[in-house]
């Protein structure tokens, strides 16, 4: 058993209004139900979502939580405006985005991003994410899958991985349950998270830094599925969310 991971080398700087399926297509032949991993960066910057922090004018929500955080309060009301919740408010934001992603800042960067300008995530990745599939299947006349990937700390270890926030022809999740173990033992709770799993692994390639490589191919795993639930089918439902509930109630106290 094995299976490649292909960086997709020669992307260019992305710009607004980019193809990137065109420019994928340009630089790697693809297979068919090979899965193409894409960093969310130059995803938003071809849908044009770079902003300024000298357009916003913060509320006094904004102005109350950049004190505490030592920020700039311009940039706190831009992470509150994309924001459907906040759960932690300090010492940093950790928020869940208009999408339902849960993150530092509601994902909002300024790493990779031109002069001053700073960048928000997909504000519906799923829709991203078959937008550039569809289109790509087109021009190469291949079946594939999309992953669209952020990188995120863990809550108790040091460092980010790569997770998926948005989905093309992938189901996210693998279902053990019912499966027997080594020992004949009935699995009852195993869920394998394979495309964050998947995004980790692009993620070796793509790097955190000046790498440059923000399109990885995986090849020879089958997870394509025409019928896919899209990235909502990871997110933990809220009545079971112990982590949210908790948080909540440290915010109330």
């Amino acid at each position: 058993m094995k299976f490649e991971a292909i960086a997709v080398e020669n992307i260019p700087l992305i710009l607004r209004g980019d193809d990137l399926p065109s420019i994928i297509c340009e630089n790697i032949v693809l297979e068919d139900r090979d899965i193409v991993i894409i960093a969310s960066t130059i995803v938003g910057k071809a849908e044009g979502l770079t902003f300024r922090l000298e357009d916003i004018t913060p509320g006094e929500r904004a102005l109350e939580l950049a004190s505490r955080n030592g920020q700039d309060p311009r940039f706190v009301q831009a992470v509150l405006s994309r924001s459907r919740e906040v759960l932690v408010e300090a010492p940093f934001i950790l928020a869940t985005t208009l999408a339902g992603h849960t993150c530092v800042n509601a994902g909002i960067d300024d790493s990779n991003v031109e002069g001053e300008l700073l960048l928000n995530t997909p504000e519906n990745p799923d829709i991203s994410a078959a937008k550039i599939g569809e289109r790509i299947e087109t021009l190469s006349r291949k079946k594939l899958s999309v992953i669209v990937t952020d990188t995120n700390g863990r809550a108790f270890k040091v460092g980010q991985t790569g997770v998926a926030i948005g989905l093309y022809k992938i189901k996210p999740v693998k279902r053990w349950i019912g499966e027997k173990d080594l020992f004949g033992k009935t699995l009852e709770i195993s869920e394998e998270a394979v495309a964050d799993e998947l995004a980790g692994a692009a993620n070796l390639l793509m790097g955190e830094g000046n790498g440059g490589v923000p399109v990885v191919v995986i090849r020879g795993l089958d997870y394509y599925c025409e019928n896919y639930p899209g990235i909502r089918e990871m997110y933990r439902p809220e009545e079971f969310d112990v982590i949210k509930k908790g948080l909540r109630c440290l915010l109330k106290k």
